[in-house]
């Protein structure tokens, strides 16, 4: 590949980075294997950075890469037995930011999400980055009324996982 080509992708990845993260923090429940996801999602990017035609916005199609590789693996690794406690989960998030009521609701809203199907993971992300229900439809290739109304139904099973 020409150093062009390699130069733009390292810099939209640069500028969109917290894109991966965000999924990464979804998909995983430890640093290392956020770690490894970031590292197969870059891989996953990069292999298929020559085909972005750019018909979408760069942020657009880099959720899709993302998600698609998390989802992919996520369901590899759920054939596993998973032996992790929550507590030991890490989140990315500066105290500084937050009293501590709201790292306790994050927390909480995050163990929620983790409870989540692959899917409606993908929506809840999209949702919270503000994206316009045309984006989240063009992101999971499902119809803009499809991803409303699987919204609807996601934000009533939060609210059922949170107060039960």
């Amino acid at each position: 590949m020409n150093k062009s080509l390699e130069h733009n992708f390292v810099e939209l990845l640069e500028e969109h980075q917290n894109i991966v993260h965000k999924v990464c923090r979804l998909y995983t429940n430890d640093q290392a294997s956020h770690k490894d996801l970031f590292q197969e999602i870059t891989i996953q990017l990069w292999k298929a950075y020559p085909k972005f035609r750019g018909d979408s916005k760069f942020s657009t199609w880099m959720y899709r890469v993302a998600l698609n590789t998390a989802i992919t693996l996520y369901r590899k690794s759920t054939r596993k037995i998973k032996t992790q406690e929550f507590d030991t989960v890490q989140f990315k998030i500066k105290t500084e930011e937050y009293d501590q009521t709201e790292e306790v609701q994050l927390k909480l809203m995050y163990q929620a999400i983790h409870e989540l199907n692959d899917i409606e993971k993908a929506l809840v992300l999209l949702y919270l980055e503000d994206k316009n229900y045309s984006e989240i439809s063009d992101t999971l290739g499902i119809s803009e009324v499809n991803a409303r109304v699987k919204m609807n139904r996601v934000k009533k099973k939060l609210k059922t996982i949170l107060n039960p």
